[in-house]
């Protein structure tokens, strides 16, 4: 092995020489791939909680038909009846895949909820309004949470990172970063709300749609890589559910012994 004591020696390859303590030091290929794979968890766990790119898809895309055979036609009926049968072809692929309940049907109701909607008031406008309104209590919904220190998506995520609410008091790292995630997603929806709702009072149904189908996958992608920055510079979470698993497993150990 290269001295240590005469810092002109060849140091081996994978080996850190610190001359302020004199020590060797393994390389930081451990703590590089730890986080590498603490940001790999992150994201997977994030496109899985909020659809992910199908996700985006399915959201985006019945607004996009409607939209687009409304411009065409102006035919209310044939628009939102083609978006509706549309999302309903989606979610039924989703449950053919043995995909969750609520990435199947949450694209679904909302389309239906939109279209019905549309067409007893005659006014295509009306097929976004659901959505609009969605979109602005998820807003006030981060905000409110983040400011009473409780964040939305702490609770959203938890489940997720098998972390339930360990965060709330075991994890202060983690509170902080769902407290400031929690804020972006509310301000971004709140801004996307500022553009949607003056054009839903005076713009006319096809700038609302298109307007509407633009701001459909930028903003989520932004909250989306918000949360991954704040969460990837956070403390991993405490897996609460392997502790309760060694817990019970300890129990039944203790008690099957003589």
């Amino acid at each position: 092995m290269a001295s240590i004591d005469n810092p002109d020696t060849d140091t081996p390859a994978g080996v850190h020489v610190d001359k302020s303590t004199g020590a060797d030091a393994p390389a930081d290929t451990a703590d590089v791939a730890a986080q590498a794979e603490a940001r790999a968890v992150t994201e997977a766990a994030l496109f899985a909680a909020f659809g992910g790119v199908r996700g985006m898809v399915e959201t985006t895309v019945p607004g996009l038909v409607f939209v687009a055979i409304y411009t065409v036609n102006r035919d209310i009926k044939t628009s939102a009846v083609a978006a509706l049968v549309l999302s309903v072809v989606m979610g039924a692929a989703r449950l053919a895949r043995r995909d969750t309940l609520k990435h199947a049907f949450s694209g679904v109701f909302g389309v239906a909820f939109g279209a019905v909607f549309a067409m007893m008031s005659g006014n295509a406008k009306n097929f976004y309004l659901p959505g609009m309104l969605y979109t602005l209590g998820l807003a006030i919904a981060y905000l409110v949470s983040a400011a009473l220190g409780f964040p939305l998506l702490g609770l959203i995520l938890g489940p997720v990172f098998r972390e339930n609410l360990s965060w709330r008091k075991r994890n202060p790292g983690r509170l902080k970063a769902y407290t400031k995630a929690s804020w972006a997603w509310g301000l971004i929806l709140l801004a996307k709300s500022a553009i949607l709702f003056p054009l839903y009072w005076w713009g006319n149904a096809t700038q609302l749609g298109w307007v509407k189908v633009a701001l459909g996958i930028p903003p989520f992608l932004l909250s989306v890589y918000l949360t991954w920055i704040f969460l990837v510079k956070a403390p991993p979470p405490i897996d609460v559910i392997a502790e309760m698993e060694a817990a019970e497993k300890a129990k039944k150990t203790g008690a099957s012994a003589p």
